[in-house]
Parts: C-alpha cells; structure tokens; sequence
C-alpha cells in the first residue's frame, strides 16, 4: 500500500493573477509615490512631506516583501512542507511592520527635530501639488487593490487596500500641515509629521496584531464557528455536533470538528457522511482544511407520518 506524506493540492490560475496584478499595482504606484513625494520634501523642506514620502518609501519595501510571500505562498506542499507554505504570508506580513515601523521612526525623529530647532512656513506650491496628486493615485490604488483581494480571498493583499485607505488620510494630514504652516503658523508643519508618524504606528500595530494571531493559532471568530457548526449540521444524516476547534495556521483556518451520527449506520455510510461535511465545511471561504470525527449515537425515535 501506497503512504501519502504530502497534501494534494490544486494550484488556482486565476488566483496567481490576481496576486501579480496586485503586487504589480502596489509596487508601481508606491515607486512614484515615493519619488513625487521625495523631490517636494526636498524643494520644500517640508516635515510632513518627508514624513509622507517615508511612509511611501516603506510601502515599496513592503510591497515587494509581500510578492516574494505570496510566490512562496503559494507553492504547491512538498516533503518540506507536506500542508503547504501558507504560513509565509503572515510571516513576510511581519518583516514588513518593521520597515514600515523604521519609517514611522525616521519620520517621527525629523518632526521633533524641525519643531525643536524651530520650523519656517512652507510655500503651497509644490507640496500641495504633491500631496493631492498622492491622494488621488492612492484613491485609485485603493479601489483597484480592494477589489483584487476580494477577489483573490486574500488577507495580505486586503491589509495593503487598508494601508493605501490610510496612507489616503495621512497625506491629508500632511496637506493639512503644510497649508497651516503658511497661513496659520510654520510649527503646525512639523506636528502634522508627528500626525503623520502617530498614523503609520498605528498601521504597523493593526498588521501586527492579525499576523501574529495567524502564526501562533489564534481560534476562530464566534462568527465563524457558528458558520462551520451551520455547514456540519446541514449534511443530511449528521444528528449533531459536540465539539469543533477551529484556529488560524496562515491566514486560513483548520478545523477539528466531531460529528454524531447514527449508530445504525454502516462504515461506508457513516464514512459518506463524513465526506460530505467536510466538503460543506471546506467551502467556506475561511477554512483550508477540515478534519472530521464520526462517533456513534442512539438515532431519535421516528414517528409515522399521521403522527404529529
């Protein structure tokens, strides 16, 4: 007899594209960010810009941490890895709040800098320019990455659509400081880079929390469970549930559940059974893989049809 050591897997083309359509999206679009942003911080020598131009800067870095995670992510299990390689996700999810943490620093380091040494008001030119022609590439970003990943079913590519949302409002905070720096007073440009900076912290916070919950098995969502007890229990034949643990190995989830069945029941039919309710549980959009347990109960009585 042959011995499985490896999971079989069925490689989703379509979802492949998806991954490189929203990576190719992010990478471009962060880049000239990056560079627009840059050269006004530079012209400028405006703090809220250069902490703006930081944070795009990391979602370069990040963007491209994230292909090489989704490439590995989506390698078919192998003897090294006989479940799949969806744990580099979160994993490469990681390395980047800490670039994008080292951003938040450099940011944070210059505001405080320029409020302390005293800071000059910034000329609306070409930071305005920069910052709202940043706001409408990131507007379009967000759309256009939002829908890939749900589409793709991807927590990776939804967190960068969440990063393109806030990087939305902290260019308008920037804007915000830039514009106040010339009509109201130059210190309120270096605290709208502390603004700025305050924002990408609590990105890097958010991305944390998820991703680290990912690697070290958090449990399911109440929600969820209820989900997976709901697609068990509509499996004709399946008399009950008394017991599921469901947590995160990835961004997906693995599910122990025990099912009773009727003790009348041959094996080939309790076998059947089985089947089935992994198949109904598998196909919610959050499982990736469902064990099931059979037990054997006392059926409840049947009545005859003229009985109420």
């Amino acid at each position: 007899m042959n011995l499985q050591y490896v999971r079989h897997e069925h490689p989703d083309p379509q979802r492949k594209r998806l991954y490189r359509r929203a990576i190719l999206t992010a990478i471009a679009g962060n880049f000239l960010l990056a560079v627009g942003k840059g050269a006004a911080a530079q012209i400028s020598g405006s703090s809220a810009i250069f902490s703006d131009a930081s944070n795009s800067l990391a979602d370069v870095l990040y963007s491209m941490l994230m292909a090489v995670g989704l490439y590995f992510a989506q390698q078919p299990a192998d003897d090294s890895h006989p479940q799949g390689h969806s744990r580099f996700e979160p994993l490469v999810s990681l390395f980047i709040t800490i670039m994008m943490a080292a951003a938040g620093f450099t940011a944070l380091h210059e505001s405080i800098n320029r409020f302390l040494s005293g800071a000059t008001a910034i000329d609306l030119g070409w930071p305005t320019a920069a910052l709202i022609g940043s706001m409408l590439v990131k507007v379009v970003m967000y759309s256009l990455v939002k829908r890939i990943g749900h589409q793709a079913d991807s927590p990776a590519i939804r967190a960068s659509a969440r990063d393109n949302l806030i990087d939305i409002l902290t260019s308008g905070a920037a804007l915000v400081g830039v514009c106040s720096s010339s009509l109201i007073h130059p210190l309120l440009d270096p605290v709208a880079g502390v603004v700025v900076s305050l924002w990408i912290f609590r990105t890097v916070w958010e991305i944390l929390y998820e991703n680290l919950g990912y690697l070290t098995g958090r449990g399911a969502s109440s929600e969820n469970t209820a989900l997976i007890i709901a697609a068990a229990a509509s499996v004709e034949g399946v008399l009950g549930v008394h017991q599921v643990i469901a947590d995160h190995v990835g961004p997906k989830l693995r599910v122990d559940i025990h099912i009773d069945v009727s003790e009348c029941l041959s094996l080939h039919q309790a076998h059947a059974i089985a089947d089935q309710v992994q198949v109904q549980i598998e196909a919610l959009s959050m499982v990736d893989l469902a064990f099931i347990h059979v037990e054997p109960t006392a059926a409840p009585p049947q009545l005859p049809d003229n009985e109420e």
